[in-house]
């Protein structure tokens, strides 16, 4: 009996050892998604600059993350369904490899034409990869270690939302908007090379079908995430497009101190990343509310108290400690709503996700427009709210 459960607890332990370079794979997956994301959000700090480079209006420029937005949000479902039973691997190489391309023309993009179609070209590559990567990465560890490696994954996404606009705004303060571009295109070629030692062959186990997107579309539980996930997303870049105006217009910030202080929001982003993915593995339900109400009560607070230098500075880390913890949060619900078709529900919370970064910039642009930046952080505030009563009223699985 007892060589017996000997012998079982140390197939357990075999069954659970994860090689190093199993894990290096998925923190090169987690380079992927911060590479194409931060490809997406890119221009957020750079528009006035890439505005009056190439004689457009902020407004106009804004459409270069309005542009590969949509492109990805039709891209993350399709792409799955167009490639069949191709190896991901060779899929995610290509797709940064998009994304090397589209970003090295961009640096000598001539007009403001070119570099839109560009961004087209960027979307494909933003769907495409973010689509794919949660399903790989869960898949190159062993069932208790899937929370810790979507946390990792999705650190990614969440270190470009954060700390990638920030470093790309930092660069373009500095230099130019085109050296940006050139440094994100270095990160892009060392990716490639990461991914193409570091991941196994990984053919398809189930290639999505268009009914499995629409039973996934049916599934209640699956239907309550991507909403959530459109709210949260949309309400946060409705009012973060804006970010650097919001700084300089509500809380007196000096132009030449956003770059930094967007650094710093970046590393709360990072903690609330990781903070969030702990409590999700133990109630992901608990974990998305919490920064719903946190991202609410930021926004909200913004206009009212953010009229100083400390108390706008304040309010900003909360909002990185509060929006770095959704992708993260959202991305384990879709996991565990549908444990069996996580491709194909990952893919639609990933066209939700792009459809809510392209929607909320080009509303926020509206409401900028229209009413004043106060306005946008009100608008983001009733937006990311919705998200609680979405939430709470999903039935449980």
């Amino acid at each position: 009996m007892t060589a017996t459960a000997q012998k079982t607890a140390a197939q357990r332990s075999a069954e659970d050892h994860v090689p190093l370079r199993r894990w290096l794979g998925v923190a090169a997956i987690a380079a992927g998604t911060f590479s194409v994301v931060t490809a997406e959000q890119l221009p957020v700090g750079l528009l006035t600059t890439i505005g009056g480079d190439l004689h457009v209006s902020e407004g106009t420029a804004g459409l270069m993350v309005t542009v590969p937005g949509l492109v990805a949000s039709a891209t993350a479902p399709l792409l799955p369904v167009a490639i069949g039973r191709l190896d991901r691997r060779i899929v995610l190489i290509g797709l940064i490899s998009l994304m090397v391309g589209a970003n090295l023309l961009s640096v000598v993009a001539p007009n403001f034409g070119i570099l839109l179609a560009l961004r087209f070209l960027i979307g494909i590559s933003i769907g495409g990869f973010w689509a794919l990567a949660a399903g790989i990465a869960v898949r190159m560890v062993p069932g208790r270690y899937v929370p810790r490696a979507t946390a990792i994954a999705f650190g990614g996404a969440t270190a470009a939302n954060v700390l990638g606009v920030p470093a790309g705004t930092l660069i373009g303060g500095l230099t130019d908007w085109r050296i940006a571009f050139l440094t994100l295109t270095g990160l892009g070629l060392a990716l490639i090379a990461a991914l193409v030692m570091l991941l196994p062959a990984m053919p398809a186990s189930d290639p999505v079908r268009l009914r499995s997107l629409a039973e996934q579309l049916r599934n209640p539980v699956v239907r309550a995430g991507v909403l959530a996930t459109f709210m949260l997303v949309g309400g946060h870049m409705a009012a973060f497009t804006f970010i650097s105006p919001i700084l300089q217009s509500v809380s007196g910030i000096d132009e030449e101190l956003v770059g930094p202080l967007l650094l710093a929001f970046g590393a709360a982003g990072i903690a609330g990343n990781f903070i969030t993915g702990a409590v999700a593995g133990r109630n992901v339900r608990v974990a998305i509310i919490t920064n719903s109400l946190l991202l609410t009560g930021v926004l909200a607070l913004f206009p009212v108290i953010g009229g100083t230098a400390v108390t706008g500075v304040a309010l900003l880390l909360v909002w990185g400690l509060a929006f770095g913890g959704v992708p993260v949060a959202v991305q384990t619900w879709i996991l565990r709503a549908a444990p069996d078709a996580t491709e194909s529900a990952t893919a639609l919370n990933t066209s939700m996700f792009n459809l809510a970064i392209a929607l909320g910039a080009l509303f926020g642009g509206l409401v900028v427009d229209g009413v004043s930046t106060n306005g946008v952080l009100w608008f983001g505030a009733v937006v990311s709210l919705l998200t609680t009563a979405a939430v709470m009223t999903a039935p449980k699985r």
